[in-house]
């Protein structure tokens, strides 16, 4: 099995540092709103990581924080006229609920920042007496980067280039650096405080939350850290240097694997809140059924950028329904009790190896998906020549379900099936098309159309709507 660490920026033979256990971390949300679809993406591929490391036999323990005191809590608190505390659980429980909704259900713990204090203010305590970090009066403690000169191995990017970052930046004019970055901020009339000791009251800046967390639960070193490509730099570089410079390890040795999904685009720019060209996961729930999204998600490999746009979204849906489509007649057609047909053994033999051989090339999920709608289309073909015993039918289904059902969360529980007219209609219109006779296709279109049946057309099929 082979993953891209982003650290040294090649395939690495995947081995965690305990035989049969891997510990992996992977940034969660600020809960301040809703998470926007492309956090969403980066949460649905990391849940099918850590299922197919289950299926693979091994024994994964997945942490993901949850940052619920911040700058843009504190902000949205005063403008309500509310507590941080109350706003940040209000999005919580709607980040859960979404996260449920979507079948992400691999993380064995989410942890608040909140509730880790002791060990943030542990973290930051060190760093001062290891003499890594400054007090800036009235503003709090910032780590300086002159320390650790390891800082940008990850991102090849270096303390300089802080002011055109694309995340958070800690700014300060007194600051010795330009990328310094704050661990504890002082206390403000009106915020959340909590008792630093000798260092001052006050709360934890962004990026040390992550480090005391894992550190509190997989000691200075671990197997997997996952993120969004927008957490590089210097979220991540930042967690690299409290880390390493806490532990005295080196940044190599801190995480095994560093692995980032790449942005969500829209006509190529980043989608996110800041920007206000994004739709949050809470609305396109409401749109689009979970395997949707998730199909829609994986459409692209992980580290590629994903481009968000109504004709794949419909894609995904057709491709969804192609799948309802073929479970329905597995579970319901009355098949034939016959000789087992030898294409349809060697078709489930087939997909299950290259399901597997897919994933583990650095989990080309979009070779997998492939893989999947080839045994769909070979078995609907065996299944029209009645080639099918209805023990092999069980067998695909039992193939189907262990792969794109609980694997990768695109199997719909629910769906629609057409009058068998319609269907019909469909079936002689799709050949039209395959035929090139797209004036035959037209004229059922329109046919179809008047049984009340809207018609799209993608690469998955056609895609096909009550109207």
């Amino acid at each position: 099995m082979q993953i891209y660490n982003t650290l040294t920026r090649k395939k690495e033979e995947f081995a965690p540092r305990e035989k049969g256990k891997v510990k992996m971390f992977v940034c969660g949300p600020t809960v301040y709103d809703y998470v926007h679809i492309g956090n969403a993406r980066t949460f649905v591929f990391f849940d099918f990581v850590v299922k197919y490391l289950r299926f693979k036999g091994f024994d994964v323990d997945y942490v993901q924080n949850i940052t619920d005191i911040d700058d843009k809590i504190i902000s949205k608190a005063i403008k309500a006229g509310k507590e941080p505390a109350e706003i940040a659980k209000t999005y919580e429980m709607a980040f859960h609920e979404n996260m449920k909704a979507l079948g992400v259900t691999s993380v064995s713990k989410y942890a608040r920042a909140t509730d880790f204090m002791p060990e943030i203010i542990s973290q930051v305590k060190r760093l001062i007496e290891n003499g890594n970090a400054y007090k800036i009066d009235g503003d709090g403690w910032y780590f300086d980067l002159k320390t650790f000169p390891e800082y940008g191995k990850l991102s090849g990017r270096t303390m300089e280039m802080a002011d055109d970052a694309v995340s958070r930046i800690d700014e300060n004019e007194n600051k010795h650096n330009r990328g310094d970055f704050c661990l504890w901020k002082l206390s403000k009339d009106g915020e959340p405080t909590w008792d630093g000791g000798r260092f001052g009251a006050g709360r934890p800046g962004w990026h040390i939350e992550d480090t005391a967390i894992t550190e509190k639960f997989f000691g200075p070193q671990y197997d997997i850290h996952g993120g969004g490509q927008d957490l590089m730099f210097p979220h991540h570089e930042a967690e690299i240097a409290q880390q390493c410079s806490a532990s005295g390890i080196e940044a190599k040795d801190f995480v095994k694997f560093w692995m980032h999904t790449g942005m969500l685009v829209n006509k190529e720019q980043k989608m996110s809140k800041s920007t206000g060209n994004f739709m949050t996961l809470n609305d396109a729930l409401k749109k689009y059924s979970p395997e949707v999204l998730r199909f829609y998600f994986f459409s692209s490999h992980y580290r590629s950028q994903l481009d968000y746009s109504i004709d794949n979204l419909k894609s995904a849906e057709a491709a969804i329904q192609g799948l309802y489509e073929i479970d329905w007649r597995l579970q319901h057609l009355d098949l034939p009790k016959r000789v087992e047909s030898s294409e349809a053994v060697e078709s489930v033999r087939t997909f299950e190896h290259d399901f597997v051989e897919s994933v583990d090339d650095d989990f080309n999920i979009p070779r997998a998906v492939a893989a999947i709608f080839e045994l769909v289309k070979k078995i609907n073909k065996c299944m029209d020549l009645a080639g099918v015993s209805k023990e092999q039918a069980l067998q695909v289904k039992q193939s189907l379900f262990r792969t794109a059902g609980n694997l990768l969360g695109i199997v719909p529980n629910v769906g629609f099936l057409l009058p068998g007219t319609t269907q019909t209609l469909i079936d002689i219109r799709q050949k039209a098309r395959e035929n090139k006779d797209f004036a035959t296709a037209d004229k059922l279109r329109k046919e179809i159309s008047s049984l009340g049946y809207q018609i799209d057309d993608t690469p998955y099929g056609p895609l096909i709507k009550k109207k």
